[in-house]
């Protein structure tokens, strides 16, 4: 398809409500609740290695992205029962003396080696630099290993068709064809060319301005198109969001992307993940109705393009412990694994609580 030609893609709304339907098996539990210190919670990502389900997310004491952020992790044998969280990874110091910041940032596999990364960067959020941690067994992890680029992942890298490994960040799409995903990155992007010094967690605000976008273009998340094109759609934020995802494409693989523009896909002004079914179907997971990151909404599609099969997969309410800065939402950041014929989710709950949610594949039909 001439991707600059792109359609809109379909209203991501869930109505009618009745074609909504919640997958039979569906389970979900929370295997972290907070109540007195370390209440914020959330940029939670999911592995499966070494024969156990690994689960990271950044946590807090109190607000997000605050001095002193660090990295959790939980492990499971059967997605049920859940080891109590321990600290992954902790900050460095910044100049002034002040714990830097650490977002989780996904995960990498390959050859039986497991990279975890996650972003640094100052309190006042500059400074951004990504690192990465390696482990073998899922126990046992080396130490920290600077990835070499300015940028805060939303994912940990995905695969190009010829095997190149590209992130999804705000307004930068780092690569590499380093099939460890350890070195050789490049950046690249929707910033103005030679214009982009670091894809700091705020750096999108000033892209968009020089760009003349109404709203912050960030946190994408991208799918291979049946022609081979990278397809990310784009969450639009602040006062000129639309209540739609934007988008950009890239056909060399992700080493250059198309000026971004709006689609007709409902966004609640939330992260989301895009992702491929075993048996080709491409699937949304996010936040596509108005409210506050409610109901969370699975949906699928033949072409990447339209999607008009809808699941609930969340929408009860989580109780709150603690008020903190930006906490709101019901359920925030999902990211999924899909693996032996089920589909595995992770979110944060009020950027607090951490949920994990399954189903078997074929609840979907």
């Amino acid at each position: 398809m001439n991707i600059t030609n792109f359609p809109n893609i379909s209203d991501g709304k869930v109505v009618p409500w009745p074609s909504a339907r919640t997958p039979k098996s569906l389970h979900s539990k929370i295997i972290y609740a907070p109540d007195r210190e370390w209440t914020y919670s959330h940029h939670p990502h999911l592995a499966y290695f070494a024969g156990r389900w690994i689960a990271i997310w950044s946590n807090a004491l109190v607000d997000e992205d605050s001095s002193g952020q660090r990295v959790l992790v939980s492990t499971s044998q059967d997605f049920s029962n859940w080891t109590e969280p321990a600290m992954l990874v902790e900050p460095s110091f910044a100049s002034d003396g002040r714990p830097n910041v650490l977002t989780a940032a996904g995960f990498h596999e390959y050859n039986g080696l497991l990279v975890v990364y996650f972003a640094e960067y100052q309190p006042d959020k500059l400074g951004t630099r990504l690192w990465g941690i390696t482990t073998s067994d899922g126990v046992m992890y080396s130490d920290r290993i600077s990835m070499g680029i300015p940028v805060c992942p939303n994912f940990g890298p995905q695969p190009a068709l010829n095997g190149r490994l590209i992130i999804s960040g705000n307004v930068s799409f780092p690569y590499t064809d380093d099939p460890w995903g350890l070195s050789g990155w490049k950046m690249s992007g929707i910033y103005p060319p030679f214009d982009l010094v670091s894809d700091d967690p705020a750096t999108f605000w000033g892209i968009a301005e020089k760009h003349g976008w109404p709203a912050g273009l960030c946190e994408g998340s991208f799918v291979i198109l049946p022609g081979g094109e990278l397809l990310a759609l784009l969450r639009a934020a602040g006062v000129g969001h639309s209540g739609r995802l934007w988008a950009t494409a890239s056909r060399d693989n992700g080493a250059s992307w198309l000026t971004p523009f709006q689609t007709n896909f409902t966004d609640n002004n939330a992260k989301f993940h895009f992702g491929q079914l075993p048996d080709g179907r491409y699937y949304y997971v996010g936040n596509p109705t108005s409210g506050s990151r409610c109901p969370l909404v699975l949906s699928l599609s033949q072409n990447g393009l339209e999607y008009a099969q809808h699941f609930i997969l969340g929408s009860a309410p989580y109780p709150m412990k603690r008020d903190g800065l930006y906490k709101e939402g019901e359920y925030g950041y999902p990211h999924t694994v899909v693996r032996d014929g089920g589909f595995h989710c992770i979110c944060s709950r009020r950027k607090e609580g951490v949920e994990v949610i399954h189903f078997r594949l074929a609840d979907l039909g």
